[in-house]
């Protein structure tokens, strides 16, 4: 029953950061409200992470970083569906959650090499969404790129084969997406599909069950 240990709390905590998240999104400059479900959400993913980490499928000096990846997932990927937007208030504090995440697995775990790799990768995944922003604005908007360059940090951080696969999945994930709106003839999504939700749970799934860091930490 150890794991109950490790689960529980997380589970809490990770309740509290979701429904910080979402009061956060309520009470930005442009409001984004999402449901109030997303904070349990959020405790949902990280008692599960917390899991793997109890049955050891993950190292306990790379939790940081699964935790980090879906401190903000619920909460954006719902107003990014609502709304079309992935607001400042939380793409842009994900960077300073993605360095501290990268910053603990680093002491503890592999050392620098590890967060060379991240920030590069972090800078290589924001400037090509940067670049396909500018080319087909109506592909990606702002707020993706913006969020891209976090989500990239945690990504290369499990090494740079979880970063391709994860872009991979994310562009699949937002076709699929697209595909079940022009089935059921919504016209929500009129300017584009979102993509926040697809780079999110990507991520997510990509640094939850990262083969290269489990052959690390062993």
């Amino acid at each position: 029953m150890h794991w109950v240990i490790v689960t529980l709390p997380l589970a809490v905590i990770g309740l509290v950061v979701g429904w910080a998240a979402s009061r956060a999104l309520s009470r930005a400059r442009r409001p984004a409200p999402v449901p109030v479900w997303c904070g349990p959400a959020t405790g949902a993913l990280w008692g599960a992470t917390g899991l793997l980490a109890a049955q050891g499928v993950l190292p306990g000096w790379w939790l940081p970083v699964p935790l980090a990846a879906a401190a903000f997932a619920v909460p954006l990927a719902v107003a990014d569906l609502r709304y079309r937007r992935l607001p400042d208030v939380l793409t842009l504090p994900a960077y300073a959650v993605a360095l501290a995440a990268v910053g603990s697995a680093v002491a503890s775990g592999p050392g620098p090499p590890l967060a060379l790799a991240a920030l590069v990768g972090g800078a290589v995944t924001l400037a090509c969404h940067g670049a396909v922003h500018a080319l087909a604005p109506g592909s990606l908007g702002p707020g993706d790129v913006k969020l891209s360059g976090s989500l990239g940090v945690l990504s290369t951080a499990a090494g740079w084969p979880t970063l391709v696969v994860s872009l991979v999945l994310a562009s699949l994930f937002t076709a699929v997406l697209g595909a079940a709106a022009a089935l059921a003839g919504t016209r929500r999504w009129r300017d584009g599909v979102p993509h926040g939700p697809g780079l999110l749970a990507a991520t997510v799934l990509g640094v939850s069950l990262p083969g290269e860091v489990v052959r690390v930490g062993s």
